[in-house]
């Protein structure tokens, strides 16, 4: 791994470059340094998350996925390295099943909402979809391992169903999209 920074203003990315972990520079738009954003927007959107009252066993599994994620920004970090394993993966499917197994079957569509906790949960179920589309046109660009866009994918998937976890822990349920709702009583928002 690279250095651990002492000194943060350190001023070598005020020409619009920074520095990646094997020591090279790029573009602080390029797809890299995007797809890295993103995942580390989706670890500080965790936190938010993690300030809200939740399950022991959320919160541990919250705390392990920043670990995690903190991995995958490292990996793309530094271009060629390896740090997220397919264990790691196989722990989300792990949760995932774990807490997909009480929630009964959706017939419609959920809108994002309920609770406050489950309102971040998908915050971070929609912010993980950017990253891992963020890293899918890095892979276009550049070969990358597999385990961080299968890491993505279940991610997003676990923070929808741990939304709905979240809403039912707080007592209520999903907020279902409605189907031809009578939208002619909606307010005017024209004036």
């Amino acid at each position: 791994m690279g250095h651990r920074l002492s000194k943060i203003a350190t001023r070598t990315g005020d020409a619009g470059t920074t520095g990646l972990g094997d020591g090279s520079r790029t573009g602080k738009d390029s797809l890299r340094i995007a797809a890295i954003g993103d995942v580390d927007e989706l670890n500080s959107q965790i936190g938010v998350l993690l300030t809200e009252t939740l399950p022991e066993d959320v919160r541990g599994a919250m705390l392990h996925i920043q670990h995690d994620l903190f991995d995958l920004g490292g990996e793309l970090s530094i271009p060629g390295y390896t740090l997220l394993k397919p264990e790691q993966v196989a722990q989300l499917d792990v949760w995932l099943e774990h807490y997909n197994a009480g929630l009964p079957r959706l017939a419609e569509f959920i809108l994002p909402g309920g609770s406050r906790a489950a309102a971040l949960a998908h915050v971070c179920r929609t912010v993980c979809r950017r990253a891992e589309r963020a890293l899918v046109a890095l892979g276009a660009i550049e070969a990358l391992n597999e385990a961080p866009r299968q890491y993505l994918n279940r991610l997003s998937d676990l923070m929808f169903v741990l939304a709905r976890v979240l809403n039912r822990v707080d007592g209520g349920t999903d907020v279902l999209w409605q189907r031809g709702r009578d939208t002619a009583n909606a307010p005017d928002k024209s004036d």
